[in-house]
């Protein structure tokens, strides 16, 4: 079987230098360096597998690799919920790598600090926030991964915000949980 120029390998290619450093983003706000790591790896070895599968008219390339590096988060959490859980609240040694590694705001704001601002949002809060800004996702991309409406993602992300700025400019709330 001879192959066409510009054929699924360099197509496979262009997905995933497009879509790596957003897939690894997001996956980093849930978990440490190295799972994330290879969570990415493992998403891009199911997307390979599942390339023929993808359909343009349901979403974009984008969100299509991000449902399934999701999936595979899902799944890790599930596979070690039993086990002893690392958690960036009680090892804020992780968030400073990611703070290091990735965070635009390096030097303006500690890992501790990143932490205490989110902690009082939900945990659909934080995933909207890291699918929009680590992941650079629109708000049509993450309704569509999520089941939400666009008006949903985009309430959600604008009281998030809201709710962040009045912490900063009251300098209250850090580390507390708002219900």
């Amino acid at each position: 079987m001879r192959r066409r120029i510009g054929g699924p390998s360099d197509e496979l290619q262009r997905v995933y230098r497009e879509n790596v450093d957003a897939t690894f983003g997001f996956l980093a706000y849930s978990v440490d360096r190295s799972t994330a790591e290879d969570l990415t790896a493992a998403t891009f070895e199911r997307v390979v597998r599942s390339w023929k599968r993808f359909d343009p008219r349901r979403g974009s390339e984008r969100t299509w690799v991000l449902a399934i590096a999701r999936n595979l988060l899902t799944d890790h959490f599930r596979a070690h919920r039993h086990r002893d859980a690392v958690s960036t609240d009680e090892h804020p040694a992780l968030l400073d790598r990611l703070v290091e590694d990735l965070h635009p705001l390096e030097g303006r704001l500690t890992a501790e600090e990143l932490a205490r601002w989110l902690a009082p949002l939900g945990e659909r809060e934080r995933e909207i926030l890291a699918l929009r800004y680590a992941a650079d996702l629109t708000t049509a991309e993450i309704a569509r991964l999520l089941g939400l409406t666009d008006a949903n993602v985009q309430q959600i992300n604008s009281r998030s915000l809201r709710r962040l700025r009045s912490l900063f400019e009251s300098g209250e709330g850090q580390g507390q949980r708002l219900t």
